[in-house]
């Protein structure tokens, strides 16, 4: 009788022993995750805070709905930085420093190639089921390929270069599954040089 309670006590233990490892892992990938994220925003927002106007063709700002294209400033000149969601994942690429306006539209166009590839060295963040881009022009918020609701704001997208914005929101939204739930909004004010 004593061996079959202290087999059963021995059970549970191991139950209860098991559950925390499990909850533990689960805990640590979880703020894996977490942090992988705030990293990835972080980057983002310093993209957004360097952005520069070429005074060309090249649009400081532009998105077309998968891609969130960036002229920024850099040391040595301006950089292109293409942030896709691509396959539930984000991905981002950034040119080398460049001084003609010539070789910006050729790199903007080289990382957008790059990023159709899907090099993993590009993948910044897995789980993402959809994000959304807003502009804030004149006093309100619309989607960024819209026209703002301003006569003279029109879309960002990279062939109508106009007026940036003021502001920019992003709605992320996770995959089931990805450990995230929900959708996460980050506003960042924009300043171009």
């Amino acid at each position: 009788m004593a061996l079959v309670v202290m087999a059963t006590m021995a059970a549970m233990a191991w139950r209860g022993i098991d559950a925390l490892v499990r909850s533990r892992e689960i805990a640590q990938a979880r703020l894996a995750q977490t942090a992988r994220l705030q990293t990835v925003l972080a980057q983002w927002e310093v993209d957004l805070r360097a952005l520069q106007d070429s005074h060309s063709t090249v649009p400081p700002i532009a998105f077309d709905g998968g891609n969130l294209v960036l002229t920024r400033q850099a040391t040595a000149g301006l950089q292109v930085v293409v942030w896709s969601l691509r396959e539930g994942s984000l991905w981002r690429w950034e040119s080398p420093a460049q001084r003609t306006v010539q070789d910006l539209e050729d790199q903007r166009q080289r990382g957008l190639q790059q990023l159709a590839q899907r090099n993993p060295a590009l993948r910044t963040f897995d789980g993402v089921a959809g994000w959304q881009f807003y502009c804030y022009w004149g006093n309100a918020w619309s989607n960024c390929q819209s026209t703002g609701g301003s006569s003279n704001a029109g879309p960002v997208n990279p062939q109508t270069p106009t007026q940036p914005p003021a502001g920019l929101r992003v709605a992320m939204q996770f995959a089931e599954g990805s450990g995230l739930v929900g959708t996460l909004t980050r506003e960042l004010e924009v300043t171009v040089r």
